[in-house]
C-alpha cells in the first residue's frame, strides 16, 4: 500500500514522504494513529499542498523544541528519597519522579522524553538526557539526596 507520511516515523521516513509499506502496517498502525494517509489518486494530487502544511508543522515543532532546550539546559532537579544503611535508596528514582520535579519548577515535559538507561538507586548527582525531538536533545542534572527524618 502506498502512503504519505504526516509525521516523522523513526526507521521509516520523514513527514511528506510517499512510501510503499505493507498493507497491515498501514491499516493497523500508521493510518489509525494519524501518522500517514493512504496515497490514492486524489491524495497524490494534494500531496504538494499536504507536504507544505506538514513541513510547516515540523518546522514549528522544531522551533518549540529548541526554545524548550534553551529553557531547560542546565536545569538541576533535587529529589529527596528515604535512605537505608550504607546510603542505599528505598526504591529508585524514575522518569515519573523526574517529570514531577520538573513540573514543580514550571517545566512541562512528558516523561517519555526523559531517557534513563537504568533507574537511579544511589545518592549523588546524575546527568540525564531529555530528547524533545529526534536529533534535539539536552541534559539535566538530577541530585538525589537523603530525606531528613523528623
Amino acid at each position: 500500500m502506498k502512503v504519505i507520511l504526516k509525521e516523522n516515523v523513526e526507521s521509516l521516513g520523514k513527514a511528506g514522504d510517499a512510501l510503499k509499506v505493507a498493507d497491515g502496517y498501514a491499516r493497523n498502525f500508521l493510518i489509525p494513529r494519524g501518522l500517514a494517509v493512504e496515497a490514492s489518486s486524489k491524495s497524490l494530487k494534494t500531496l504538494e499542498q499536504e507536504k507544505k502544511h506538514i513541513l510547516q508543522k515540523v518546522e514549528r515543532d522544531r522551533q518549540q523544541a529548541e526554545l524548550m532546550v534553551a529553557k531547560i539546559k542546565g536545569v538541576t532537579c533535587t529529589i529527596a528519597r528515604r535512605v537505608g544503611e550504607q546510603e542505599k535508596l528505598f526504591g529508585s528514582v524514575t522518569t515519573k519522579d523526574i517529570e514531577k520535579s520538573l513540573s514543580d519548577q514550571g517545566i512541562e515535559i512528558d516523561r517519555k522524553m526523559i531517557i534513563l538507561e537504568d533507574p537511579i538507586k544511589a545518592l549523588g548527582e546524575f546527568p540525564v538526557k531529555v530528547r524533545l525531538l529526534p536529533g534535539i536533545t539536552t541534559e539535566i542534572n538530577i541530585i538525589v539526596v537523603g530525606e531528613t527524618q523528623e
